[in-house]
């Protein structure tokens, strides 16, 4: 497989610490100074991208990567985590923004076919779309999971900048998306008329009330992105001051960092990117020391992987029937030996097999195999047999 020349598109990094412990993560890891890292051996690789021109309400955001490099650093690796990652340093803006995308498009796409795991910190959150046009060359359907406090469809379906990204993905050609979820949505910021396009596309859209309390339930639907998007102003001002649309409600810091633990144990995701971090909103560095330790648990969670899906062998699970009467279908449940972890097997139509393999096993949680118990089918089976059907 030959490996292609990321240096044309990189700049090294601003401002890195000094003082580093001898086991630190900054330590440990092979970064873009003098000579670019040898990111072929690596499984994880930090991209930062500094191009602010399609943030609506939050310029200064391109200062994020550098300003989170600092608190990332220094921080100390997973207890026996054989951890090699590396820092490929930063993209900077095109002469247009388009000449960014196609840079960070070409990047990850080459980590991608390597099979190393992009994180990437903007930067304006449309660089989700290179981020996802970046899939093309897989020839594979994929979902993507956005963690924000709004859908990102925008009104004025021609421009793109971080709030329009998504009608972009929709109708990006060739289609190649199979689900978009969101995580967090927050209600009084979205017209109805949003709401019920993401009804009629089948797409999976949670309120951040349903998880108050309970950001374990956010497990099954994080597990099932190939790619996620996180908006900083989906965390609480009061937890990450540093995102000019950041408000008072949204979830905390904490609860960010188990949903990027989450992200990075998940064996199907294969890039996540961080968007509208400003520096200059933020307080005493505050929300840079978060999502400093967001993209460690992201870390973390990559080098505790069970390694149970795709399926290979299926006495590794049990396999739970259960016949409910309204469905024309037996649902057919499997739970990993391994990781404890739920999924839903959905049927697809003859002959689509090549097209939906990687989607007819839904990840669900045991309460999803309570309501079949209980003679009802669950929400989740219906959403994802009327994609495929």
């Amino acid at each position: 497989m030959s490996v292609a020349d990321l240096s044309i598109y990189m700049q090294s990094p601003k401002g890195l610490p000094e003082d580093l412990k001898s086991n630190s993560l900054g330590a440990l890891v092979d970064v873009y100074r003098d000579d670019f890292p040898e990111w072929q051996n690596a499984n994880i690789a930090l991209i930062g991208v500094c191009e602010e021109r399609g943030a609506i309400n939050n310029q200064g955001c391109a200062s994020g990567p550098d300003a989170v490099r600092p608190y990332l650093y220094k921080l100390f690796p997973p207890s026996g985590a054989p951890i090699k990652w590396c820092d490929l340093g930063n993209i900077q803006p095109g002469s247009e923004v388009k000449d960014t995308h196609f840079a960070l498009k070409s990047v990850v796409s080459e980590l991608l076919r390597h099979k190393v795991l992009p994180i990437i910190i903007g930067g304006s959150q449309d660089l989700t779309l290179a981020n996802f046009s970046a899939y093309e060359p897989l020839e594979q359907t994929i979902n993507v999971l956005g963690v924000d406090r709004i859908f990102d469809l925008g009104q004025d379906e021609g421009r793109l900048h971080a709030e329009s990204y998504l009608n972009h993905i929709i109708l990006h050609q060739p289609n190649f998306l199979f689900n978009y979820s969101n995580i967090g949505y927050q209600t009084y910021f979205l017209c109805e008329t949003e709401l019920e396009l993401m009804n009629k596309l089948y797409f999976d859209t949670y309120r951040l009330g349903l998880f108050k309390g309970n950001v374990a339930a956010t497990e099954p639907i994080v597990r099932n992105a190939d790619l996620v998007s996180f908006d900083i102003s989906a965390i609480r001002q009061s937890d990450a001051p540093g995102c000019g649309n950041s408000g008072p409600n949204g979830f905390y810091g904490e609860e960010a960092c188990q949903m990027c633990r989450y992200a990075g144990m998940s064996d199907k995701l294969t890039s996540i990117g961080f968007y509208e971090f400003n520096p200059a909103y933020d307080n005493n560095g505050q929300t840079a020391h978060l999502l400093a330790q967001m993209i460690w648990c992201v870390i973390a969670g990559y080098y505790a992987r069970k390694h149970d899906f795709p399926f290979k062998d299926e006495e590794k699970y049990y396999r739970y029937q259960v016949v409910v009467n309204d469905a024309d279908h037996e649902l057919v449940f499997f739970k990993s030996k391994v990781s404890d972890r739920w999924w839903l097997s959905v049927p697809y139509p003859p002959g689509s097999r090549a097209r939906y393999e990687r989607h007819h096993l839904v990840p669900c949680a045991y309460e999803d195999y309570q309501t079949a118990c209980a003679n009802e089918v669950p929400d989740i089976w219906w959403l994802t047999y009327q994609k495929i059907s």
